[in-house]
């Protein structure tokens, strides 16, 4: 059968390069080194939110939390309010609605229109395991929010990871820097059950030998990742 492997919804972005180019991306691992970026501009929609004015605290605080901008609000009613906001897309796509519906008990309605593009502080935010990137765990996010998406990302994937017989490590980096780690110690195989008595040496040559398979197995041990661990990104903006 085919191997599915879920990732982060994608949105296309602008780059204006520093050679006076202009290129649009829609993955992460096209964006070019930071040094020959001039700017990376995101769509920006414009979202029309109705709720009951019951839920407007618990609303507004997400449409922050979203770096939306608010443009209006509205009263209709004695107890219903029209918000207007301007969001970024990539902020809506991955699990607004579904969080505005769960904060409003269903009641609160969305409805946006694609406005154009705005330049922002945007990164990349690349996955390492054991010192090797991973594409289709990277996400570009704004920077103020890199830190925290990085810590969770990297949390949420020791979780989802099994452990293997070698240490895995699990780092989050922007660039050249790494900003989170975490990681998943190895299963230990007891190589000294079938010893008995108190032959010290050979002991200690089967530790000595599998703390060497273990270091081979790590540098070059692949890790399957399963499908749990490429979700994990879809609920951690």
């Amino acid at each position: 059968g085919v191997e599915l492997i879920s990732t982060a919804p994608m949105v296309e972005y602008l780059v204006d390069l520093k050679n006076g180019r202009q290129i649009k991306i829609q993955n992460p691992s096209q964006l070019p080194p930071l040094s020959e970026v001039k700017q990376i501009k995101e769509p920006i929609i414009e979202a029309i939110i109705i709720t009951p004015d019951r839920y407007l605290g618990e609303i507004l605080k997400l449409a922050e939390e979203k770096r939306g901008v608010q443009k209006k609000l509205e009263y209709i009613s004695a107890q219903k309010v029209v918000l207007t906001y301007q969001l970024p897309l990539n902020e809506v796509v991955v699990d607004f609605y579904t969080r505005l519906k769960s904060l409003s008990q269903g009641y609160a309605s969305l409805d946006y229109e694609f406005i154009g593009y705005q330049p922002a502080e945007l990164v990349r935010l690349d996955i390492l395991i054991n010192r090797q990137p991973v594409d289709s765990l990277s996400l570009i996010v704004h920077r103020d929010k890199a830190y925290v998406t990085g810590k969770k990302l990297v949390k949420k994937l020791r979780e989802a990871i099994p452990r293997q017989q070698f240490e895995v490590a699990l780092q989050a980096a922007i660039g050249h820097r790494i900003i989170a780690r975490e990681t998943i110690k190895p299963y230990r195989k007891d190589v000294l059950a079938k010893l008995y008595g108190g032959d010290y040496t050979r002991k200690m040559k089967l530790l000595e030998k599998q703390k060497a398979g273990k270091k081979r197995m790590r540098r070059i041990g692949r890790v399957d990742v399963p499908q749990e661990a490429f979700l994990a990104i879809l609920n951690i903006r």
